[in-house]
This record gives structure tokens, sequence and C-alpha cells, in this order.
């Protein structure tokens, strides 16, 4: 009777698979944001990708969810297992506002700074999905935990400057000009900052189960 009622309950590891599950689609849903803003013909198809990928990571955070309900012990805070998946779900949330900004106003050409920030959005993900894994030994890890989360950091400053260096940059050449492509260009611009500061979220939420857990 007790094993068949200990097989009704998620093991501790789910969790961490689901995280690591998760942080599959953020790499891909990066990769292929990063690759529609490369421009011409394969807009439409990686921005499909995109979608894709958020709908695959919607369903996962609500396996999370499930998983958080039926358990009666968790690996740690049921509040922070909560608030990390959704701010993984967060981010992939975000890249696909970007792609549907980009289908609104049918955009096939991206500015170079955009380029630039795709790649951050990119390493942001590469730099998350490494560290969600090591959570599940947070005590062992918690140095290269710290180091993963500053990388995040530096990550999303370096995109804060791109931001920046880009609206500048589209004001000069379209602000008078074409203020109809320069509002256009500043909601893609503010949409890929915000990708990255849903990762530095990602990154307090880890460090802040480091510091609770170690």
């Amino acid at each position: 009777m007790l094993r068949w009622f200990r097989s009704l309950m998620p093991r501790e590891d789910r969790f961490f698979d689901l995280f690591s599950k998760h942080a599959t689609t953020l790499i891909a849903g990066s990769q292929a944001l990063n690759a529609m803003l490369a421009g011409g013909d394969g807009v439409e198809k990686y921005a499909r990708v995109v979608v894709a990928e958020e709908q695959k990571a919607d369903e996962i955070a609500r396996e999370v969810l499930q998983a958080l309900r039926r358990s009666f012990i968790t690996p740690f805070d049921r509040n922070d297992i909560q608030d990390l998946i959704q701010s993984m779900d967060d981010a992939i949330d975000q890249m696909n506002k970007v792609v549907k900004i980009a289908a609104l106003y049918d955009m096939r050409s991206f500015e170079p700074l955009m380029r630039e920030m795709g790649g951050t959005v990119v390493e942001a993900a590469r730099l998350t999905a490494e560290a969600v894994p090591l959570l599940s030994a947070v005590g062992t890890n918690a140095g290269r935990l710290g180091e993963l989360t500053e990388a995040i950091t530096r990550v999303e400053e370096r995109s804060d400057e791109l931001q920046e260096q880009g609206l500048r940059a589209l004001y000069l050449a379209k602000g008078h000009s074409d203020p109809m492509a320069y509002m256009i260009g500043r909601e893609i611009y503010d949409g890929l900052e915000k990708v990255v500061d849903r990762f530095e979220d990602v990154a307090n939420e880890i460090s802040g189960i480091v510091v609770e857990n170690v």
C-alpha cells in the first residue's frame, strides 16, 4: 500500500527534469528568434518555431504546477519553485511577443543592433540552461551557480547598452524622416530588451534559491 501511495507522488528530481526540459525550449526559442532577426525569407519560418517552443514551454510550466500540487515534499520552497518556472516561462513568452510585433508589421529586415541583441538572448538562454540542472545539488554547485547568475546579469547590462545605442541610431536615421519606422523599430528594441530582463529575473530567482538552501 505504501509503495502504491509513493508511486502516485512525483519524485523530487521530477522538478529538475521539468526545469531542464523547459530550459531546452528557451534555447530553441532564442536560437529561432536570433535566426529570425537575420531577416529575409526565413522570418516566418523561424517565427513559427518560436511560437511552437512557447507552446511547449507553457505545457511544461503547467506540469510543474501540477506536480507542485501533488507533492507533499518538494526540493525547496514551493513559492521558489513556482516563481522560478514562472520567470522562465515569462522569458519565452516575451520572445513570442517580439515575434508578434514583427508579424504585425510584416517585418522582413532588422537593424544590425537588433541582431546583436538577439545574440544576447541566445547567451542568456544558454547560461540559464546550464544553471538550472545544477539546482539539483545546490550546495555542491553554489559557486558555479553564482558565476552563471552573475554572467546573466552582465549579459543583461550589455543588452541595455545595445538597446540604447540602437534606439539612438534609429532615431537619427528615422526619427524625423519616417516616424512610423522609428516607432516599429523601438517596439522591437524594447521587446528584445525585455526578453533579457526576464532572464535576469530567472537569475535572481536562482540566486535566491541558493541563498536559502546553502
